[in-house]
């Protein structure tokens, strides 16, 4: 179960900062309320609904590249990459060796938590919406519509993530509303929903309405994509200028507030750029892609951004850095408008207009210094790849990348052994598994619904 009937932690630091707040003009200090309950009224109002959907976006960038919520944790944007082929791991823990040489067990504690922090930004959103639409239903539009926005992205991160059979519970009232599992299809339809009732709520022009609009835009046609409805993807996105950014802030004054990215690569050494991971995977780290800037440990141009260290933490080589963010104040775009590019540029492919597409992906590639146009390829399948590999230099571990190598086998008839990592694993004289999909935490099967806690398959 994600919800718990005690409320979440940064509810109750809501709680704490209005109660504070109240406290200031009364004489009795030390009269306190217990820090450890929250009770519904203490956001039935205006206040604390606009409380209750600031707290959500603090939760959204926990979840995505934040340093999650509860502990400085790893996301799907990391453990995603980790299972793909965007990093490698860098370290001696079981639970992230057994992602990247794909051999996950439910048990995983690294993916509970990266599921748990998604489900309550999840609910926070369900939660924000009830509580504006009850106490201030004069609120802007995109106030509603962000909301939408956030269960719309975390439904269909999970869903692009996680096996068959995702549980979606949910808290009315106070009380646990568990739910059943549900396939990875009826879950990308949730999610389409969730960006449909986002839509209908914005009617100004305001920059927050048309921040909000281009991200509810580009996350339903990355929906419509995952189910195989890529005219429709293109129209979705249509009129998202190329340089939109939906952007996670963050801050260095406080550990869940940093970039787990560059704390995890740059930092711990935990994470190394991928390099041709398992034969399949692609040049990363060698590429010399602008897109995805990368140094060796110890190098000049590492050395410029403060890393000194030649070795991975567990104290192997090579040591591949990214420099996309070199900072753990640095802002990532999780939402922007090169994926609305790359959406139609895969929807003209799809559609047979082979020229059009390659100078979609042509006309992205001049907005970054150093990039030459591609060269036309000569086979369909090479037009896939072409394709792929342009989504996966502009949206390096951005949470892409799995949705992307499952799609290339659900939708484009690809053997999951001739796109995931395979042959033998970079530690241990071990080889690489067969898992395409990461399993359903084992802490969803304390659900009393029948089949919670257990994938219904486990196919891409």
């Amino acid at each position: 179960m994600n919800s718990k009937t005690r409320a979440p932690r940064w509810l109750r630091r809501t709680a704490l900062v209005l109660a504070a707040a109240g406290a200031a003009g009364c004489s009795d200090v030390l009269t306190v309320e217990d820090p450890d309950i929250l009770e519904p009224t203490d956001v039935e109002s205006a206040a604390g609904a606009d409380a209750v959907r600031l707290g959500t976006i603090a939760r959204l960038n926990g979840a995505t590249t934040g340093g999650g919520d509860v502990n400085f944790s790893d996301n799907l944007f990391l453990l995603g990459g980790l299972f793909a082929d965007e990093w490698i791991n860098g370290d001696s823990f079981i639970a992230r060796q057994e992602i990247d040489q794909r051999v996950i067990t439910p048990e995983n504690n690294f993916l509970t938590t990266a599921s748990r922090t998604l489900n309550r930004a999840r609910l926070g959103a369900e939660q924000a919406v009830a509580l504006l639409t009850k106490h201030n239903p004069g609120a802007p539009g995109w106030h509603f519509a962000e909301m939408h926005f956030v269960q719309a992205y975390t439904i269909n991160l999970l869903a692009e993530h996680l096996c068959s059979g995702l549980v979606f519970s949910t808290v009315v009232e106070g009380e646990e509303q568990y739910g059943s599992p549900i396939t990875t299809t009826a879950a990308f339809e949730r999610a389409l929903k969730s960006t449909e009732d986002g839509l209908a709520r914005i009617t100004g022009t305001t920059a927050d309405d048309v921040r909000v609009r281009n991200a509810l835009q580009v996350t339903r046609g990355r929906i419509l994509m995952n189910l195989n409805r890529s005219a429709d993807a293109a129209d979705a996105v249509a009129g998202v200028p190329t340089n939109f950014r939906y952007r996670m802030f963050h801050s260095v004054t406080r550990e869940a507030q940093r970039n787990v990215i560059v704390t995890r690569n740059n930092v711990n050494r935990r994470y190394s750029v991928g390099n041709r991971e398992g034969g399949n995977g692609l040049n990363f780290a060698t590429a010399g892609d602008p897109r995805v800037p990368v140094c060796v440990g110890g190098d000049p141009a590492c050395r410029a951004i403060g890393v000194t260290n030649n070795r991975r933490d567990d104290l192997l080589q090579p040591y591949h850095v990214q420099m996309i963010w070199t900072r753990e104040d640095s802002a990532v775009t999780i939402v922007g408008g090169i994926e609305a590019r790359m959406i139609e540029a895969e929807a003209q492919l799809r559609a047979g207009a082979t020229a059009a597409s390659l100078a979609t992906l042509n006309a992205a590639r001049t907005t970054v210094t150093g990039l030459a146009p591609l060269t036309p390829a000569t086979t369909e399948a090479g037009r896939v790849d072409q394709l792929f590999r342009e989504r996966a230099f502009w949206l390096f571990s951005r949470g892409h990348r799995v949705g992307d190598l499952r799609r290339l086998i659900r939708q484009y008839g690809r053997p999951a052994e001739a796109v995931f990592p395979t042959g033998a694993w970079h530690k241990n004289d071990a080889r690489y598994g067969t898992d395409v999909t990461i399993p359903i935490p084992a802490a969803e099967a304390n659900n009393p619904n029948p089949g919670s806690g257990v994938c219904l398959n486990r196919d891409a």
